[in-house]
């Protein structure tokens, strides 16, 4: 029997039985659709953060306070030192690799204008955070230059808390209370939306000194550094370790580089897409008992069918590949379901989060149609081999 003839064959018997076939169908589909769809949202993670970094440009060191990597050793003394605005002068003064660095101090406060209020996460920082953090000014400037020791009263508003506390009203050079401090608008940043954690767009940005007077802080946040162009990020941070090392008498910072955060996000959610869809396979596993089952009954049923073909000469491999080919096209149609109904879950929320690049992986579609495929040729053994070994005169007595 040629190939076509067999899935046409296949085809014409499970016509015969549509409510069978469809829940076979349907449970091949819904395991497939949970592949997709976990799939892609996996990588969609994946590509999310890393574009998220890739945003802040390709020369960006995070220095942190307090040491990450462990070396089997104490900080002097057992200490560890805070990151202070002298730090922040040290490195933009005395590493030559460092064209712009950035100070960053946070806390919250509720930010008042006239009878409205709300509470905003408040970060200090100096004018550099603009070129280092690739941020635009969509009114008026940002925090204007000078020593980060000065302090000052001006804050530059996130286009969200500009909307929700002025509305229509231009909110440049009014006056706002934060906590019980007074400052000036003097500007308004462009709408960024969420980038590593912060919404920029619900952000409000004050001098770095006058940050640290609010929230009674003597310590930094972090400290942005960006290397002129080519320079070596390994360089830049060693430099960079060995000069707080120098002033704190111990190692007690952390410095990291964006390509090293890019790369083992990259790695961990790269894991948890296998992992997601791993998982999500478990359910086609149960799908392929299911086709077992049917295939069984279908034999039970079928012994007159298959007592005719056995008289007619229809040898026991012919028998055993009629019923593959049932399963292989249960398990095949099932897949193609399956596969459009997770695009098609997918592209709805994409529609709803379309800034989340949400995308089903080329090697996720062949995979899904080659297991699904698989899982039915590997459960659609047992049914063929018990129908290809039953006695002629026994099936056609239907016995």
């Amino acid at each position: 029997m040629a190939v076509g003839e067999l899935i046409a064959f296949a085809i014409g018997a499970l016509r015969g039985h549509r409510l069978r076939t469809g829940l076979s169908v349907a449970g091949v589909a819904v395991g497939i659709s949970a592949v997709v769809a976990l799939t892609a949202l996996g990588e969609g993670a994946r590509q999310y953060v890393v574009q998220e970094f890739s945003a802040l440009g390709t020369n960006l060191l995070i220095v942190l306070p307090g040491k990450v990597e462990t070396t089997g050793m104490m900080p002097f003394g057992g200490v560890v030192n805070d990151l202070t605005i002298e730090d922040f002068k040290a490195v933009t003064t005395r590493i030559p690799l460092v064209r712009r660095a950035a100070p960053l101090a946070s806390g919250e406060e509720t930010l008042r204008y006239g009878g409205k209020s709300r509470a905003v996460p408040v970060f200090g920082t100096t004018e550099e955070l603009v070129e280092v953090r690739r941020l635009r000014v969509a009114a008026g400037q940002f925090l204007p230059p000078g020593d980060p020791d000065r302090g000052g009263a001006e804050i530059v508003l996130g286009v969200t808390v500009a909307r929700e506390i002025f509305e229509s009203e231009s909110p440049l050079g009014k006056v706002v209370r934060l906590g019980e401090w007074r400052f000036r608008v003097v500007g308004v940043l462009e709408p960024r939306g969420r980038s590593l954690g912060f919404d920029f767009d619900d952000l409000v940005f004050v001098p770095v000194r006058t940050s640290m007077r609010i929230f009674n802080r003597s310590s930094l946040f972090r400290i942005l550094v960006d290397l002129h162009p080519g320079e070596d990020l390994e360089l830049g941070k060693q430099a960079i370790l060995d000069l707080l090392a120098e002033r704190h008498r111990a190692e007690d910072v952390t410095v990291i580089t964006q390509d090293a955060v890019v790369d083992t996000l990259d790695s961990i959610l790269g894991v948890l897409t296998l992992a997601l869809a791993a998982i999500a396979s478990v359910s086609l596993t149960v799908a392929g008992v299911g086709i077992m089952n049917v295939m069984l009954v279908a034999v039970s049923e079928r012994k007159h069918e298959i007592g005719l073909l056995k008289a007619l000469g229809a040898s026991t491999s012919q028998i055993i590949a009629v019923f593959i080919a049932e399963a292989a096209v249960l398990s095949t149609f099932g897949g193609l379901v399956g596969l459009a109904i997770g695009e098609l879950a997918i592209s709805i929320f994409v529609g709803v989060y379309p800034t989340f690049p949400a995308a089903t992986p080329i090697w996720a579609v062949v995979a899904s149609l080659v297991v699904s495929l698989v899982v039915g040729l590997f459960f659609g053994v047992v049914p063929a081999r018990r129908a290809a070994h039953l006695d002629p005169v026994t099936a056609l007595a239907g016995r």
